[in-house]
C-alpha cells in the first residue's frame, strides 16, 4: 500500500473509528448479491482478502462455512476489532511479503474491497501481476473501487487523502489487460432500500437519455471480477 502520506495512515484508526462489525442477515444478503454469487464462490474455496479492514467480509465467510481464509492488513490496530470467529484468520503483514510467501499456497478467490485506489497506478499494476501467481486454477480476483466515472463516486474517491489512483470502468479494463487478465466482469454496487434503488435506477435512466456521454456505470462504487487470460 502506498505510504506517501504516512501521517494519514498513522491516524487512520482514529479517523475511521474502528469498531467490530456486525455481520447480520442484511449485510450477508448484500455480500451474497455483490460478491458470492457473481464471483461463483463456494464454501470449499480458499479466500485471501487483501486490506481486510475491520473484518466484516472475513466474518461473513466464516458464517458461510468457508474453512480456509486469510485476511491481511497493515494496521495492527485492527486486530482487536476483527470478529471473534475470524480473528485467527487475520494477519498484520505487508502485502508484498504475503504474496511472495510460497508457504501460503494458492487461493481460489482473492478479494480487494476499497483497496486498489490506495495504490499508485504503477504499484496497482505490480500488485495485480503478483496476484496472478497466487491464484489457483480457475481462480478469480474480486475488486471494488470508487467509481470515478460517475459523479456519485467522486466523494468516495476524494473523501480519503490516502487514495492515490482513481478508477473508471475503462481504466479498470486497461489495468486488467496490462496485468494479464481477461476483460473483467464489471457491475455497480447497488445500495439502499428497494424503494431507493428503484428511484436511483429511474433517475439514472433519465440522465442516460438526456446526456451525450453518460457513464457506463452510474453507481458510486463498482466491482470487477477478473480471471487470468486463457
Amino acid at each position: 500500500m502506498n505510504q506517501h502520506a504516512p501521517g494519514f495512515y498513522a491516524s487512520y484508526a482514529s479517523h475511521k473509528g474502528y469498531a467490530m462489525p456486525a455481520v447480520g442477515p442484511k449485510q450477508s444478503a448484500r455480500y451474497d448479491a455483490e460478491i458470492w454469487e457473481p464471483a461463483g464462490c463456494a464454501a470449499s474455496h480458499s479466500f485471501l482478502e487483501i486490506g481486510c479492514g475491520t473484518g466484516a467480509f472475513l466474518g461473513y465467510l466464516r458464517n458461510k462455512g468457508v474453512a480456509r481464509l486469510l485476511g491481511i492488513d497493515h494496521d495492527p490496530a485492527l486486530a482487536s476489532v476483527i470478529p471473534e470467529a475470524a480473528r485467527g484468520d487475520f494477519l498484520c503483514r505487508d502485502v508484498w511479503e504475503v504474496l511472495a510467501d510460497e508457504s501460503l499456497d494458492r487461493f481460489d478467490r482473492i478479494v480487494l474491497l476499497d483497496v486498489l485506489e490506495h495504490f499508485e497506478a504503477g504499484d496497482a499494476l505490480r500488485l495485480m501481476q503478483a496476484l496472478r501467481g497466487r491464484l489457483a486454477a480457475n481462480g478469480r480476483v474480486v475488486v471494488k473501487v470508487p467509481n470515478a466515472g460517475s459523479p456519485w463516486g467522486l466523494p468516495y474517491q476524494y473523501g480519503d487523502l490516502t487514495h492515490r489512483t482513481a478508477f473508471a470502468t475503462i481504466s479498470m479494463r486497461q489495468l486488467a489487460d496490462a496485468a494479464g487478465f481477461a476483460p473483467p466482469l464489471l457491475y455497480g454496487q447497488r445500495q439502499g432500500s428497494r424503494r431507493r434503488m428503484l428511484a436511483d435506477s429511474l433517475v439514472c435512466r433519465l440522465l442516460s437519455w438526456a446526456l451525450l456521454n453518460p457513464p457506463e456505470i452510474w453507481s458510486a462504487n463498482f466491482y470487477a471480477i477478473l480471471q487470468v487470460k486463457p
